[in-house]
Protein backbone atom coordinates (compact mmCIF):
# COMPACT_ATOMS: atom_id res chain seq x y z
CA UNK A 1 0.00 0.00 0.00
CA UNK A 2 1.47 3.34 -1.10
CA UNK A 3 1.89 6.39 1.17
CA UNK A 4 1.06 9.85 -0.14
CA UNK A 5 1.88 13.38 0.92
CA UNK A 6 -1.17 15.66 0.86
CA UNK A 7 -0.93 19.06 -0.86
CA UNK A 8 -3.65 21.57 -1.67
CA UNK A 9 -4.12 20.09 -5.12
CA UNK A 10 -2.86 16.53 -5.23
CA UNK A 11 -1.60 13.39 -3.52
CA UNK A 12 2.15 13.06 -4.00
CA UNK A 13 3.52 9.50 -3.69
CA UNK A 14 6.17 9.08 -1.03
CA UNK A 15 8.89 6.76 -2.30
CA UNK A 16 9.77 3.67 -0.33
CA UNK A 17 13.47 3.37 0.42
CA UNK A 18 15.70 1.03 2.38
CA UNK A 19 17.84 1.32 5.46
CA UNK A 20 20.97 0.56 3.50
CA UNK A 21 20.16 3.22 0.88
CA UNK A 22 19.69 5.78 3.63
CA UNK A 23 22.87 4.63 5.41
CA UNK A 24 20.84 3.69 8.48
CA UNK A 25 22.56 0.98 10.48
CA UNK A 26 21.03 -1.73 12.60
CA UNK A 27 22.84 -1.28 15.91
CA UNK A 28 23.99 2.31 15.63
CA UNK A 29 20.66 3.79 14.52
CA UNK A 30 17.62 1.44 14.56
CA UNK A 31 18.42 -0.20 17.89
CA UNK A 32 19.12 3.12 19.60
CA UNK A 33 15.93 4.71 18.29
CA UNK A 34 13.75 1.77 19.28
CA UNK A 35 15.42 1.52 22.68
CA UNK A 36 14.42 5.12 23.37
CA UNK A 37 10.95 4.63 21.85
CA UNK A 38 10.10 1.02 22.67
CA UNK A 39 6.35 1.73 22.70
CA UNK A 40 6.58 1.91 18.90
CA UNK A 41 6.82 -1.89 18.95
CA UNK A 42 4.53 -2.52 21.92
CA UNK A 43 3.22 -0.01 24.42
CA UNK A 44 3.40 -2.55 27.25
CA UNK A 45 7.22 -2.87 27.22
CA UNK A 46 10.07 -1.67 29.41
CA UNK A 47 13.68 -2.03 28.21
CA UNK A 48 15.80 -3.96 30.71
CA UNK A 49 19.04 -4.15 28.71
CA UNK A 50 20.53 -3.96 25.25
CA UNK A 51 23.13 -6.29 23.78
CA UNK A 52 22.39 -8.65 26.65
CA UNK A 53 24.76 -11.60 26.63
CA UNK A 54 25.14 -13.00 30.15
CA UNK A 55 25.20 -16.58 28.90
CA UNK A 56 27.35 -19.50 29.90
CA UNK A 57 29.70 -20.52 27.07
CA UNK A 58 27.99 -18.28 24.54
CA UNK A 59 28.83 -15.00 22.83
CA UNK A 60 25.32 -14.42 21.50
CA UNK A 61 23.54 -11.20 22.43
CA UNK A 62 19.91 -10.13 22.59
CA UNK A 63 19.39 -6.81 20.79
CA UNK A 64 16.88 -5.60 23.37
CA UNK A 65 15.76 -7.49 26.46
CA UNK A 66 12.46 -6.23 27.87
CA UNK A 67 9.66 -7.09 30.25
CA UNK A 68 5.97 -6.40 29.70
CA UNK A 69 3.31 -5.27 32.14
CA UNK A 70 2.42 -8.93 32.84
CA UNK A 71 6.01 -9.53 34.07
CA UNK A 72 6.87 -11.68 31.05
CA UNK A 73 10.34 -11.54 29.55
CA UNK A 74 10.40 -10.20 25.97
CA UNK A 75 13.19 -10.83 23.47
CA UNK A 76 13.36 -8.15 20.74
CA UNK A 77 15.41 -9.13 17.71
CA UNK A 78 16.18 -6.47 15.06
CA UNK A 79 17.28 -6.74 11.42
CA UNK A 80 17.55 -4.11 8.71
CA UNK A 81 17.63 -6.71 5.90
CA UNK A 82 14.77 -7.10 3.44
CA UNK A 83 13.93 -10.70 4.38
CA UNK A 84 14.70 -10.92 8.11
CA UNK A 85 17.39 -13.55 7.59
CA UNK A 86 17.15 -16.33 10.18
CA UNK A 87 16.16 -14.03 13.01
CA UNK A 88 13.36 -16.32 14.24
CA UNK A 89 15.90 -19.08 14.95
CA UNK A 90 18.18 -16.68 16.80
CA UNK A 91 15.29 -15.30 18.82
CA UNK A 92 14.12 -18.80 19.81
CA UNK A 93 17.59 -19.62 21.13
CA UNK A 94 17.68 -16.38 23.08
CA UNK A 95 14.20 -16.94 24.50
CA UNK A 96 15.17 -20.43 25.67
CA UNK A 97 18.37 -19.13 27.27
CA UNK A 98 16.76 -16.20 29.07
CA UNK A 99 13.63 -18.10 30.19
CA UNK A 100 15.37 -19.28 33.38
CA UNK A 101 16.23 -15.74 34.53
CA UNK A 102 15.18 -14.91 38.09
CA UNK A 103 13.76 -11.57 39.25
CA UNK A 104 16.98 -10.86 41.12
CA UNK A 105 19.05 -11.47 37.97
CA UNK A 106 16.69 -9.17 36.06
CA UNK A 107 17.28 -6.38 38.59
CA UNK A 108 21.08 -6.84 38.40
CA UNK A 109 20.93 -6.77 34.60
CA UNK A 110 18.88 -3.57 34.60
CA UNK A 111 21.19 -1.95 37.16
CA UNK A 112 24.22 -2.57 34.94
CA UNK A 113 22.30 -1.27 31.93
CA UNK A 114 21.38 1.97 33.70
CA UNK A 115 24.86 2.61 35.03
CA UNK A 116 27.61 0.17 33.99
CA UNK A 117 30.24 1.92 36.10
CA UNK A 118 28.23 2.07 39.33
CA UNK A 119 25.19 -0.27 39.20
CA UNK A 120 22.40 0.91 41.50
CA UNK A 121 20.52 -2.25 42.54
CA UNK A 122 17.89 -0.46 44.63
CA UNK A 123 17.17 2.12 41.94
CA UNK A 124 16.85 -0.54 39.26
CA UNK A 125 14.50 -2.62 41.41
CA UNK A 126 12.37 0.41 42.20
CA UNK A 127 12.07 1.25 38.47
CA UNK A 128 10.97 -2.30 37.62
CA UNK A 129 8.50 -2.54 40.51
CA UNK A 130 7.03 0.82 39.56
CA UNK A 131 6.59 -0.32 35.95
CA UNK A 132 4.89 -3.55 37.04
CA UNK A 133 2.79 -1.86 39.70
CA UNK A 134 4.16 -4.19 42.38
CA UNK A 135 4.83 -3.24 45.99
CA UNK A 136 7.54 -5.92 46.30
CA UNK A 137 9.14 -8.64 44.13
CA UNK A 138 6.91 -11.63 43.31
CA UNK A 139 9.02 -14.49 41.99
CA UNK A 140 5.95 -16.68 41.38
CA UNK A 141 4.38 -14.13 39.02
CA UNK A 142 7.62 -13.16 37.29
CA UNK A 143 8.65 -14.68 33.95
CA UNK A 144 5.75 -17.08 33.49
CA UNK A 145 6.18 -16.73 29.73
CA UNK A 146 8.84 -15.51 27.31
CA UNK A 147 7.65 -13.52 24.32
CA UNK A 148 9.46 -12.72 21.07
CA UNK A 149 9.18 -9.64 18.86
CA UNK A 150 10.91 -9.68 15.47
CA UNK A 151 11.35 -6.22 13.89
CA UNK A 152 12.72 -6.04 10.36
CA UNK A 153 12.43 -4.13 7.09
CA UNK A 154 10.59 -7.18 5.74
CA UNK A 155 10.14 -10.90 6.26
CA UNK A 156 10.63 -13.83 3.90
CA UNK A 157 7.85 -16.33 3.25
CA UNK A 158 9.93 -19.02 4.97
CA UNK A 159 10.23 -16.87 8.09
CA UNK A 160 6.54 -15.96 8.29
CA UNK A 161 5.60 -19.62 7.74
CA UNK A 162 7.81 -20.58 10.69
CA UNK A 163 6.31 -17.80 12.85
CA UNK A 164 2.74 -18.86 12.07
CA UNK A 165 3.62 -22.48 12.88
CA UNK A 166 5.18 -21.43 16.20
CA UNK A 167 2.16 -19.29 17.07
CA UNK A 168 -0.10 -22.24 16.35
CA UNK A 169 1.86 -24.06 19.05
CA UNK A 170 1.34 -21.30 21.62
CA UNK A 171 4.68 -19.50 21.21
CA UNK A 172 4.01 -15.75 21.54
CA UNK A 173 6.11 -14.53 18.62
CA UNK A 174 5.30 -11.42 16.55
CA UNK A 175 6.54 -9.79 13.36
CA UNK A 176 6.74 -6.00 13.09
CA UNK A 177 7.73 -4.49 9.75
CA UNK A 178 9.85 -1.34 9.72
CA UNK A 179 9.51 0.24 6.27
CA UNK A 180 11.39 3.51 5.64
CA UNK A 181 10.10 6.14 3.20
CA UNK A 182 11.85 9.23 1.85
CA UNK A 183 9.99 12.51 1.36
CA UNK A 184 11.20 14.44 -1.66
CA UNK A 185 13.79 16.86 -0.31
CA UNK A 186 12.58 15.99 3.16
CA UNK A 187 13.11 13.62 6.08
CA UNK A 188 12.98 9.84 6.20
CA UNK A 189 9.65 8.47 7.48
CA UNK A 190 9.26 5.10 9.17
CA UNK A 191 6.11 3.03 8.74
CA UNK A 192 5.78 0.58 11.65
CA UNK A 193 3.25 -2.20 11.05
CA UNK A 194 2.60 -5.35 13.08
CA UNK A 195 2.12 -8.06 10.43
CA UNK A 196 1.76 -11.15 12.62
CA UNK A 197 -0.65 -11.24 14.26
CA UNK A 198 -2.63 -8.47 12.64
CA UNK A 199 -3.77 -6.20 15.49
CA UNK A 200 -7.41 -6.25 14.41
CA UNK A 201 -7.47 -10.09 14.46
CA UNK A 202 -5.28 -10.66 17.53
CA UNK A 203 -8.23 -11.28 19.89
CA UNK A 204 -9.87 -13.70 17.46
CA UNK A 205 -6.59 -15.53 16.85
CA UNK A 206 -6.10 -15.84 20.61
CA UNK A 207 -9.49 -17.53 20.89
CA UNK A 208 -8.59 -19.86 18.03
CA UNK A 209 -5.27 -20.60 19.74
CA UNK A 210 -7.01 -21.50 23.00
CA UNK A 211 -9.35 -23.83 21.09
CA UNK A 212 -6.45 -25.50 19.26
CA UNK A 213 -4.53 -25.90 22.49
CA UNK A 214 -7.54 -27.65 24.05
CA UNK A 215 -7.85 -29.88 20.99
CA UNK A 216 -4.15 -30.80 21.10
CA UNK A 217 -4.44 -31.60 24.79
CA UNK A 218 -7.45 -33.80 24.09
CA UNK A 219 -5.62 -35.62 21.27
CA UNK A 220 -2.57 -36.14 23.45
CA UNK A 221 -4.72 -37.52 26.26
CA UNK A 222 -6.51 -39.84 23.82
CA UNK A 223 -3.21 -41.11 22.45
CA UNK A 224 -1.83 -41.80 25.93
CA UNK A 225 -4.96 -43.74 26.88
CA UNK A 226 -4.79 -45.88 23.75
CA UNK A 227 -1.12 -46.69 24.32
CA UNK A 228 -1.92 -47.81 27.87
CA UNK A 229 -4.88 -49.90 26.66
CA UNK A 230 -2.75 -51.64 24.01
CA UNK A 231 0.04 -52.33 26.51
CA UNK A 232 -2.36 -54.14 28.81
CA UNK A 233 -4.03 -56.03 25.96
CA UNK A 234 -0.72 -57.27 24.52
CA UNK A 235 0.42 -58.48 27.94
CA UNK A 236 -2.80 -60.49 28.34
CA UNK A 237 -2.78 -61.75 24.74
CA UNK A 238 0.76 -63.13 25.05
CA UNK A 239 -0.58 -65.96 27.25
CA UNK A 240 -3.11 -67.11 24.61
CA UNK A 241 -1.77 -66.31 21.14
CA UNK A 242 1.41 -65.10 19.47
CA UNK A 243 -0.55 -63.50 16.63
CA UNK A 244 0.37 -59.93 17.62
CA UNK A 245 3.64 -60.80 19.35
CA UNK A 246 6.33 -58.22 18.80
CA UNK A 247 3.87 -55.41 18.14
CA UNK A 248 4.61 -52.11 19.90
CA UNK A 249 1.71 -50.24 21.53
CA UNK A 250 0.87 -47.12 19.55
CA UNK A 251 -1.47 -44.14 19.69
CA UNK A 252 -3.57 -45.53 16.83
CA UNK A 253 -7.00 -47.03 17.43
CA UNK A 254 -6.14 -50.20 15.51
CA UNK A 255 -3.51 -52.94 15.57
CA UNK A 256 -3.08 -55.52 12.82
CA UNK A 257 -1.18 -58.74 12.18
CA UNK A 258 -0.75 -60.80 8.98
CA UNK A 259 -3.33 -63.58 8.66
CA UNK A 260 -0.91 -65.88 6.82
CA UNK A 261 -2.03 -65.03 3.28
CA UNK A 262 -1.06 -61.89 1.43
CA UNK A 263 -3.78 -59.25 1.43
CA UNK A 264 -5.48 -60.54 4.60
CA UNK A 265 -4.97 -59.12 8.12
CA UNK A 266 -6.43 -59.83 11.55
CA UNK A 267 -7.13 -56.52 13.24
CA UNK A 268 -8.05 -55.16 16.66
CA UNK A 269 -9.94 -51.85 16.62
CA UNK A 270 -10.84 -49.82 19.70
CA UNK A 271 -13.21 -46.89 19.77
CA UNK A 272 -14.43 -44.78 22.65
CA UNK A 273 -17.37 -46.96 23.69
CA UNK A 274 -17.02 -50.16 21.65
CA UNK A 275 -14.35 -52.32 20.07
CA UNK A 276 -13.99 -54.83 17.25
CA UNK A 277 -11.90 -57.68 15.90
CA UNK A 278 -12.05 -58.42 12.20
CA UNK A 279 -10.46 -60.04 9.20
CA UNK A 280 -9.54 -57.34 6.70
CA UNK A 281 -9.66 -58.47 3.06
CA UNK A 282 -7.80 -56.07 0.83
CA UNK A 283 -9.31 -55.60 -2.63
CA UNK A 284 -10.43 -59.23 -3.08
CA UNK A 285 -14.17 -59.37 -3.71
CA UNK A 286 -14.03 -63.02 -4.76
CA UNK A 287 -12.56 -64.09 -1.42
CA UNK A 288 -15.21 -62.15 0.47
CA UNK A 289 -17.98 -63.78 -1.57
CA UNK A 290 -16.46 -67.21 -0.91
CA UNK A 291 -16.51 -66.58 2.85
CA UNK A 292 -20.00 -65.10 2.62
CA UNK A 293 -21.26 -68.29 0.97
CA UNK A 294 -20.26 -70.08 4.18
CA UNK A 295 -21.68 -67.38 6.46
CA UNK A 296 -23.98 -69.64 8.49
CA UNK A 297 -21.28 -72.24 9.11
CA UNK A 298 -18.63 -69.60 9.97
CA UNK A 299 -20.92 -67.86 12.47
CA UNK A 300 -21.88 -71.19 14.03
CA UNK A 301 -18.22 -72.13 14.51
CA UNK A 302 -17.40 -68.66 15.83
CA UNK A 303 -20.32 -68.81 18.25
CA UNK A 304 -21.84 -65.44 17.47
CA UNK A 305 -23.31 -63.31 14.67
CA UNK A 306 -20.60 -61.49 12.74
CA UNK A 307 -20.37 -58.20 10.82
CA UNK A 308 -20.09 -58.65 7.06
CA UNK A 309 -19.11 -55.26 5.67
CA UNK A 310 -18.85 -54.34 2.03
CA UNK A 311 -19.17 -50.69 0.96
CA UNK A 312 -19.15 -49.03 -2.45
CA UNK A 313 -15.87 -47.30 -3.23
CA UNK A 314 -13.99 -49.07 -0.43
CA UNK A 315 -10.84 -50.96 -1.43
CA UNK A 316 -11.46 -53.77 1.02
CA UNK A 317 -14.05 -55.75 2.94
CA UNK A 318 -14.16 -57.13 6.45
CA UNK A 319 -15.66 -59.84 8.58
CA UNK A 320 -15.78 -58.77 12.20
CA UNK A 321 -17.17 -59.15 15.70
CA UNK A 322 -18.32 -56.23 17.85
CA UNK A 323 -17.22 -56.05 21.49
CA UNK A 324 -19.01 -53.98 24.11
CA UNK A 325 -16.78 -51.30 25.71
CA UNK A 326 -13.88 -49.16 24.49
CA UNK A 327 -10.91 -47.12 25.69
CA UNK A 328 -13.21 -44.47 27.22
CA UNK A 329 -14.93 -47.10 29.36
CA UNK A 330 -14.16 -47.15 33.10
CA UNK A 331 -10.66 -48.45 33.80
CA UNK A 332 -12.19 -51.19 35.93
CA UNK A 333 -13.87 -52.48 32.75
CA UNK A 334 -10.67 -52.64 30.70
CA UNK A 335 -9.60 -56.19 31.73
CA UNK A 336 -13.03 -57.58 30.73
CA UNK A 337 -12.97 -55.70 27.39
CA UNK A 338 -9.43 -56.84 26.65
CA UNK A 339 -10.27 -60.48 27.51
CA UNK A 340 -13.32 -60.34 25.22
CA UNK A 341 -11.21 -58.89 22.39
CA UNK A 342 -8.51 -61.53 22.79
CA UNK A 343 -11.06 -64.35 22.99
CA UNK A 344 -12.81 -63.09 19.85
CA UNK A 345 -9.47 -62.78 18.04
CA UNK A 346 -8.43 -66.32 18.96
CA UNK A 347 -11.77 -67.75 17.77
CA UNK A 348 -11.69 -65.71 14.56
CA UNK A 349 -8.22 -66.98 13.75
CA UNK A 350 -9.27 -70.59 14.43
CA UNK A 351 -12.37 -70.31 12.23
CA UNK A 352 -10.95 -68.35 9.30
CA UNK A 353 -7.33 -69.47 8.97
CA UNK A 354 -8.14 -72.93 7.57
CA UNK A 355 -10.43 -71.30 5.01
CA UNK A 356 -7.69 -68.81 4.12
CA UNK A 357 -5.32 -71.74 3.53
CA UNK A 358 -7.83 -73.35 1.16
CA UNK A 359 -8.02 -70.07 -0.80
CA UNK A 360 -4.31 -70.47 -1.45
Amino acid sequence: MAIYALTDEQLVPVSATSFSAENIHERRHIQQLLKANISVLDDSLMVIAEEFGDWIDSSRRIDLLCIDTDANLVVVELKRTEDGGHMELQALRYAAMVSVMTFEELVETHARYRNPAQPDHDGAQMAILDFLGWASPDEDQFGQDTRIILASANFSKELTTAVLWLRDRDIDIRCVRLQPYRLANGPVLLDVQQLIPLPETASFQTQIGVKRQAERKQRSERHEIRIEFWQQLLQLAAHQTNLHAGRTPSKDNWMSAPAGVRGFSLVYTIRQQDSQVHLWIEDNEAAFRQFESEKAQIEQEFGHTLIWKREEGQKGTLIGALIEGGYRSDRDEWPRIQRDLIDAMVRMEQVLKPRLARLG
